[in-house]
């Protein structure tokens, strides 16, 4: 008799609040032969809650490969896994990616059970275009690598969302509005579905006062939305040749951004545009 291969499932549990946990996602914690979990301590606690007493494993970053080829021996056996992360969807800026794809190397059945998942109860209550967006993670930790990741998202048109923790949230708005517009629209949802859930929606500028002045908005885990660049259009990004003439002029003699204010005040001209033309001529400047 041919034995029947086990199933993993990818659970989403609570992103706070633990009324947000589904009927399936109870009932397949119950079923399962082991739970896989980045933190054996905190499943306990929901286990807990949700009079759940099976076996739980640990999977975290730092034993993940590992890992992967014990829980596909387990499921060859027969066995079913639930995988879970601290909270909301697994493998979002989680571990178990290895796991995973070992598991569909083996031609073995995934199963997911769709929850929670802070980046998309950010977006759904912001007011800000999703369609579409970008996931960026988390945010590089350095002020350095901060820097050009925003640099290289600057003149993106494209939504972007990134997660960030309370250690850094000051930092990082600091280094974002050292390389972004303050008047760029910003959203920081912190503590979403707990107690002192907050969803806030404000120019660059005004979000880092706002943070800086109120010591509960650096306090919780933070989902930070950034709006698209303004779209340049055809009429926006004509410049004549005397425009290109100033700007190259200036570009000699100041830095880029100083070189562009200057070239707005003396021209007239759309700083995006004039703005997208240093670019361009300091890259010829390099390549030359």
């Amino acid at each position: 008799m041919t034995q029947t291969a086990g199933t993993l499932y990818i659970v989403a549990t609570p992103i706070g609040n633990l009324a947000d946990m589904t009927f399936r996602a109870v009932e397949t914690l119950k079923s399962v032969d082991f739970i896989a979990a980045e933190d054996t301590r905190h499943v306990k606690m929901l286990m807990q809650h949700y009079g759940i007493s099976n076996k739980v494993i640990a999977l975290h970053q730092h034993n993940e490969d590992k890992a992967s080829q014990g829980i596909v021996e387990k499921l060859r056996e027969g066995l079913s896994i639930a995988l879970v992360s601290d909270a909301g969807t697994p493998l979002i800026s989680d571990p178990g990616m290895p796991v995973v794809r070992a598991v569909h190397e083996a031609k073995l059945r995934v199963v997911p059970i769709p929850g929670a998942c802070a980046l998309i109860t950010a977006l759904s209550a912001t007011g800000v275009a999703i369609t579409p967006f970008t996931f960026e993670g988390f945010a590089p930790r350095t002020a350095s690598a901060r820097q050009t990741f925003f640099k290289a998202r600057e003149n993106n048109e494209t939504t972007w969302v990134f997660y960030e923790s309370c250690h850094r949230i000051l930092a990082c708005l600091q280094d974002m509005a050292s390389v972004l517009s303050c008047e760029r629209s910003i959203v920081i949802a912190r503590e979403l579905t707990k107690l002192h859930e907050t969803i806030v929606k404000l120019p660059l500028g005004e979000m880092l006062a706002l943070v800086e002045r109120e010591e509960t908005m650096r306090k919780g885990e933070f989902v930070v939305i950034v709006e698209g660049a303004p779209k340049i259009t055809d009429v926006d990004s004509e410049l004549s040749a005397e425009h290109e003439r100033v700007l190259a002029l200036l570009l000699a003699e100041c830095r880029l951004k100083q070189a562009v204010s200057l070239a707005v005040a003396l021209t007239g001209a759309k700083k995006k545009a004039l703005y997208q033309k240093a670019l361009e001529i300091n890259a010829a400047l390099h390549d030359a």
